[in-house]
């Protein structure tokens, strides 16, 4: 009887964790015009002179005429640039956070995603490349096995505590961009990429920072502001609370169009391809052996975690030669 009540009890919980890893939400498309492979993309990318990289999707390109009104000006109100919390953001950032906002599989996107873009770079430059973070902090996420092609890496973030514990960067600025948006202490083309990580929806002058960005670069140099779907609701501006995934990349493209004139810029999905989740066992081998079928659930359900986990995007714009 106890050899019988054990088998009723796994069958049980194999086939509900069977139901669970069927029948768990997938997290809705929201991306149209997505390209579905960098193979595909290759005669877009090809055109406008930048990399058809393994490591990204294309979703769409910005073109002058996509935006309502030419470079210079700008659209946004006031109201646009609004946010929940308008105290000083020295208050919000004076203690240190020293944990991630985004998830593993995120952070892995987005580092597998920095090992092309800075390898592609390294390669057309030919030597050491010039990195500036932007909003940084205590970890920047740039792959680690490439230090020895970094040249100068600078943060400018908010917290001195934080910005000291980044062992990725060579010096580093304590600014708040939204009081002083101007990179005065860098000279004109002074770097080869400049990176943003899930920061720019708290960027309450965002012209002018994207035009200092656009000035601090080289010819040919790239601009990369990632995101995801996390954030502070009361630090982020409102038209970013207001937007979905296709609105803030539209938002982050806007900002690049109307700040200065770029060779091109990409709106680009990031995240890593979905993991296949492993064959079940069959009800044979669970018999066999009745670990089986608990190991097999255990990794369907971490690679289903894995798998809705959050997005990861860049907009990418590339300076004129």
């Amino acid at each position: 009887m106890r050899a019988i009540y054990f088998c009723l009890t796994l069958m049980n919980y194999y086939l509900s964790s069977f139901l669970v890893i069927a029948f768990m939400p997938v997290r809705p498309a929201v991306l149209i015009n997505q390209v579905s492979s960098c193979s595909d993309a290759t005669a877009t990318t090809k055109k406008q002179g930048s990399f058809c990289l393994e490591a990204s999707r294309l979703i769409s390109s910005f073109e002058p005429n996509d935006f309502a009104l030419p470079t210079g000006n700008w659209p946004y109100t006031e109201a646009d640039m609004g946010r929940l919390d308008p105290t000083d953001d020295a208050y919000f950032y004076d203690y240190p956070r020293f944990v991630t906002h985004i998830d593993d599989r995120a952070i892995e996107s987005l580092t597998e995603y920095y090992r092309e873009e800075f390898g592609e770079m390294y390669k057309k430059k030919g030597s050491k490349i010039d990195i500036l973070d932007l909003c940084s902090s205590w970890i920047s996420h740039f792959p680690k096995e490439m230090e020895d092609k970094y040249g100068i890496t600078v943060g400018v973030g908010m917290n001195q505590e934080e910005l000291s514990k980044n062992s990725q960067l060579y010096m580093h600025y304590v600014q708040d961009l939204n009081k002083n948006p101007n990179l005065t202490q860098f000279q004109d083309n002074s770097f080869d990429i400049v990176t943003n990580v899930v920061s720019v929806d708290y960027l309450t002058k965002p012209k002018e920072i994207f035009q200092e960005i656009h000035r601090v670069l080289r010819p040919g140099g790239v601009a990369l502001m990632s995101f995801s779907n996390r954030c502070f609701p009361s630090k982020a501006i409102a038209m970013w609370l207001q937007a979905d995934d296709i609105g803030r990349l539209s938002i982050v493209g806007s900002y690049f169009h109307y700040a200065a004139e770029w060779e091109s810029i990409e709106a680009l999905d990031i995240r890593l391809p979905r993991v296949d989740t492993p064959q079940r066992p069959s009800m044979q081998d669970i018999f066999k052996d009745p670990s089986k079928a608990f190991a097999w659930a255990n990794t369907a359900s971490a690679v289903a975690r894995m798998n809705a986990g959050d997005p990861m995007f860049v907009v990418k714009g590339v300076k004129k030669q």
